[in-house]
């Protein structure tokens, strides 16, 4: 797969930010996780310290760390001076300021470094992306999607949601995906058709507001068992 690494955002996200955006309780953290377009996540660093089985997938793992760390580093001041030109898209209640989340961020991708080349040979960081994923029918309990699907609508149609979304369930048992905006900060237009979709298949599928919030009414999940 061709990815031009200028063009990717690598913001990732922490243990603790992925327990309160998927209502991660104790008896989830001992399910098989796999954590979909994780990207430079700490979550499986630091799950893994403490014996959680979490496989992450994302095309960004055909890159080194020190060309993903390179990428974060030149475009991390760039985002935090965007966040800082619209106060009003942004919730601080977990994050206090643009600068703290910026102190989160950089801590979170030095974890991930650290982490990333014996996660490599560990075969925890894979190489793939949705809509097909290389895995076993239920390989996983768990399947987590972090700022990827829904939030880039406006690059991805209805029809990569749903197929990316069915794959997810034919490798685990149950998906929870956070957040349902978009980046222009409006609820996804494939949402109700996609929940709608899957019922009829016979999913359970919820919102569940989530601890956990940035953009502004950012704070919900959707649950599909």
């Amino acid at each position: 797969m061709v990815m031009k690494l200028e063009k990717v955002v690598p913001f990732g996200r922490s243990l603790d930010e992925y327990v309160q955006m998927f209502h991660l309780t104790k008896s989830d953290l001992r399910k098989r996780i796999l954590g979909v377009g994780d990207g430079p996540a700490s979550f499986n660093a630091e799950a893994t310290k403490i014996g959680v089985q979490v496989t992450s997938i994302d095309p960004i793992y055909q890159f080194s760390g020190d060309e993903i760390l390179k990428r974060f580093n030149e475009m991390v001041d760039n985002i935090i001076d965007q966040v800082k030109a619209s106060p009003d898209d942004w919730t601080w209640s977990y994050h206090t300021s643009p600068e703290n989340l910026r102190w989160n961020r950089v801590q979170t991708i030095n974890k991930f470094i650290s982490d990333y080349e014996q996660g490599k040979q560990e075969k925890r960081y894979q190489i793939g992306e949705l809509p097909k994923l290389n895995f076993q029918d239920k390989e996983y309990d768990l399947a987590l999607c972090s700022h990827f699907l829904f939030l880039y609508s406006d690059h991805h149609d209805y029809q990569f949601h749903f197929d990316g979304i069915k794959e997810m369930l034919r490798v685990s048992q149950e998906v929870r995906i956070f957040p349902l905006l978009t980046l222009m900060l409006q609820r996804s237009p494939y949402l109700d058709r996609i929940t709608q979709e899957l019922q009829e298949l016979g999913y359970t599928v919820s919102i569940v507001k989530a601890k956990y919030e940035l953009q502004k009414g950012g704070n919900e999940m959707l649950w599909i068992r």
